[in-house]
């Protein structure tokens, strides 16, 4: 049987020269001999990159038509999501510790190549998804706060390129040092604008708890399934499970043990700073705009000119712009590196940081440029929601290899998922599943 083990992983991690996110793999130090809260902070910062895929402004396009058509009703699909995520995260993260492997590079070994380039060119869709909600959200953070066009608002967005090399230049702890910076400035700015709309408690409390409507109302079915393709996103699975690997800790058991422990800590704690304000968009979206009977406000721009008035707080709405600007080029970082990942561990195809971010990058500027050049804000917010509920209907691709591959013992050795864990694992794939296909059936034949 150990025999068996040996082989099967020895197979599993062909071409294990190549290291996911080689430039950075294992540079971070973990101290070894010292306290477990120096062993944690060692660990911190993964789960903040993660965090950000569940505050982008995908999140916002859908938090604020949901919060502003329907109140606090769904709240509850927030607060699920969240679980599922916390779920599927950790799952991710014990996958890159035990078998040293990202999701994709596991993907490309174990799966026949053509299977294997669907699921490439299936995540490629969603990152193109999840980089359209950034071009489009940092260019109306840029009309906003400063009055440029949107249709130069997305040009700029190429420029991040040049912030993108100066950020890996100064290496990967600076980077999520950045990133947690700008989670900050986010989660001020929405504590700011939670004090500002005064939210009743009860409704809140109401609102978390799951209602039959939100799935036989079409209307509230299709932005709850973006609100849940905005909270899990794809290709947050890639990046954790290759940028857990970037801390040095022992290559053993019980070193591979220490680094699941910490790294889920690290994930789930910041899940739920990302669950807080993700909740945040959505109760200022009721309490602002369904409250006071603006309950078709469904977009970023008319949220931002009506929050001012309608709280009568002057600094309202420019702090919205704030954290909307910050949310944009969070996600542009955790962005790039999932790109990366994933071309890298699918394709085996190594390209320099800011050619790979280009190409990402172009793929997501030439549709947000049409849109906006025909449609204008309109058509930009509707693009942002269809862009989320893209995203949900990718991320069964992520998810059931994923389980898979934690299911299976001569893949991870003694860190295979325990029973309750699977049972617990294939209720999410399955809701999600199930909840995506109606959608699609709903969307096709009504």
């Amino acid at each position: 049987m150990s025999t068996l083990l040996e082989n099967n992983k020895a197979a599993w991690r062909r071409d294990k020269h190549t290291n996911s996110l080689p430039e950075v793999f294992s540079t971070i130090a973990v101290p070894q001999n010292g306290s477990s809260w120096r062993k944690f902070f060692a660990f911190v910062g993964p789960g903040l990159m993660v965090a950000v895929g569940y505050m982008d402004p995908g999140n916002w396009a859908t938090d604020i038509a949901g919060g502003a058509q329907f109140g606090y009703t769904l709240l509850s699909v927030i607060l699920i999501s969240n679980f599922f995520a916390i779920i599927l995260q950790y799952l991710a993260l014990k996958l890159g510790v035990a078998t040293e492997r990202d999701l994709a590079q596991a993907c490309r070994d174990h799966y026949h190549p053509a299977v294997s380039f669907g699921l490439w060119i299936l995540c490629e869709i969603a990152i193109a998804a999840c980089d359209l909600a950034e071009v489009i959200g940092s260019a109306l953070a840029f009309n906003l706060l400063f009055g440029i066009p949107l249709t130069i608002g997305v040009l700029i967005t190429a420029l991040d390129v040049l912030l993108i090399l100066f950020f890996q230049y100064k290496g990967f702890r600076f980077i999520e040092s950045v990133v947690a910076a700008l989670i900050l400035v986010i989660m001020s700015c929405f504590i700011y604008e939670m004090v500002a709309s005064h939210p009743e408690m009860f409704p809140i409390l109401k609102g978390m708890l799951p209602q039959l409507r939100v799935v036989t109302n079409p209307s509230m079915l299709y932005i709850a399934i973006g609100i849940l393709g905005a909270t899990v996103m794809p290709h947050n699975l890639y990046l954790h499970s290759s940028i857990i690997q970037t801390r040095n800790y022992p290559r053993n058991n019980e070193g591979k043990k220490m680094a699941i422990k910490f790294g889920a800590i690290d994930s789930t704690v910041s899940l739920l700073f990302a669950f807080f304000i993700n909740a945040a968009i959505l109760i200022v979206a009721a309490a602002s705009f369904h409250n006071s009977g603006h309950r078709d406000v469904a977009d970023i721009t008319v949220a931002y000119k009506l929050l001012a008035p309608v709280l009568g707080a002057g600094l309202a709405s420019t702090v919205f712009a704030i954290a909307l600007l910050a949310s944009g080029q969070n996600s542009t970082l955790t962005g790039t590196l999932a790109g990366q990942i994933v071309m890298e561990g699918f394709l085996h195809i190594r390209l320099k940081p800011w050619l790979r971010r280009l190409i990402t990058r172009l793929i997501a500027i030439v549709p947000a440029f049409i849109v906006t050049e025909v449609s204008g804000e309109k058509g930009v917010a509707s693009l942002l929601v269809l862009s989320q509920v893209i995203l949900s209907m990718q991320l069964s691709f992520a998810v059931i290899p994923l389980i898979v591959f934690t299911n299976d013992k001569r893949k991870m050795g003694r860190f295979v998922n325990r029973t309750f864990t699977k049972l617990v694992a294939w209720i999410v794939a399955a809701i999600i599943l199930v909840l995506n296909l109606y959608l699609l059936w709903d969307t096709l034949f009504h």
